[in-house]
């Protein structure tokens, strides 16, 4: 029984101490829900929203963007006619970063 006891406290601790240590592990990540991939504004006016997780700086085409507590961030943007790659990237508190480009496009 004792054995028992043992282990299973030894299992709750490792357990634990996974579930600390994930931020550190895991790294930055966001999801963008707009602009989709490809996606064509007829008016130029672009809704950019998304979110994000153990990120310290998100930043769209180098201007840092502003997220809630939540991670969540929002933003319209205009374009002019033709084509734009919007490059995001986002770093952790540890330099780690991950980039995601969305290609707009305003038509003629």
């Amino acid at each position: 029984m004792t054995r028992f006891l043992i282990a299973a406290a030894l299992v709750l601790l490792i357990g634990y101490g996974f579930i600390e240590v994930w931020p550190l592990v895991a790294g930055p990540s966001f999801t963008i829900s707009s602009p989709t991939p490809d996606a064509s504004y007829p008016d130029g006016i672009v809704d950019i929203r998304g979110t994000s997780a153990r990120v310290a700086l998100l930043t769209l085409d180098g201007t840092p963007v502003l997220r809630d507590q939540k991670g969540d961030f929002q933003s319209t943007l205009t374009f002019p006619r033709g084509g734009s790659i919007l490059t995001f990237v986002a770093t952790d508190r540890f330099g780690r970063s991950v980039t995601e480009t969305r290609a707009v496009y305003v038509p003629n």
